[in-house]
């Protein structure tokens, strides 16, 4: 029995931003759609031909739901068809795409919950956190933390916005380390998962299995958290929700 085709939609870019050299936050519209319903941490797959084939990319969202539009952000790889295509992207231009997809959600209910990501990781975390704190309802007052490394300080993405978030809600805690030198730089340093081990270390030991961690980044960095929670601190593989990139 064939699956149903699935369908597609249009998405016109209205508004850019860099966010460092290589790496772009790019805003869209949906013109045929009054509302684009998705579940924060779901991603997009965004289509573009290519030598009289379709090319299919998936991307996070970065933004949570909102009217017709949605967020992404993306790096630019060198010689990468795809993230060059939508990096030189001029507002009014449009793609298809089709979506959302993905299980890489919040769990309901609700529980304290780790962030942990790297890199353009931070995606579903921006989204995560604009739903969180968009009604105290959403959040109810569990202890949300964000984990976030890279590795040079004009790759901290979103800076401003999470730093904001941590001065407005006492259960918003943002950890931010950088894993190279860098000169002037006077925050922490090392990487994500000895800043998550200190968050464990430091709540009472019959809570540090009460909790949840959504872990989105490099295989690498994924392996490494999940290793961490389950065998350190004897969590179940269920509370640990992770999204690889690579």
């Amino acid at each position: 029995m064939a699956l149903p085709e699935r369908k597609h939609f249009t998405a016109r870019l209205f508004r850019t931003t860099s966010l460092s050299e290589q790496t772009k936050h790019l805003e869209f519209e949906m013109p045929e759609m009054e509302s684009f319903n998705f579940i924060p941490g779901q991603f997009v797959s965004m289509m573009a031909p290519k030598e009289g084939k379709t090319i299919t990319r998936a991307y996070s969202i970065a933004s949570a739901p909102r009217t017709n539009q949605m967020d992404i952000c993306l790096n630019r790889v060198p010689g990468g068809f795809f993230s060059n295509l939508l990096c030189d992207m001029e507002v009014g231009q449009e793609l298809k795409f089709h979506g959302p997809h993905g299980y890489f959600t919040l769990r309901n209910p609700l529980r304290d919950c780790i962030l942990i990501a790297t890199g353009t990781g931070i995606a579903p975390m921006r989204s995560f956190a604009e739903w969180l704190f968009a009604d105290d309802s959403h959040h109810a007052g569990r202890q949300i933390y964000l984990v976030y490394g890279t590795r040079y300080t004009p790759d901290i993405y979103y800076r401003e916005y999470f730093e904001e978030l941590d001065r407005q809600y006492e259960n918003f805690h943002y950890i931010c380390s950088l894993s190279r030198d860098n000169v002037g730089w006077t925050g922490l340093r090392g990487y994500v998962q000895e800043y998550v081990k200190k968050i464990m270390l430091e709540r009472p030991a019959d809570q540090r299995t009460d909790m949840d961690a959504y872990i989105c980044g490099l295989n690498d960095m994924v392996s490494a958290n999940r290793k961490l929670l389950m065998e350190e601190f004897g969590w179940d593989k269920k509370q640990v929700v992770f999204e690889r990139y690579d």
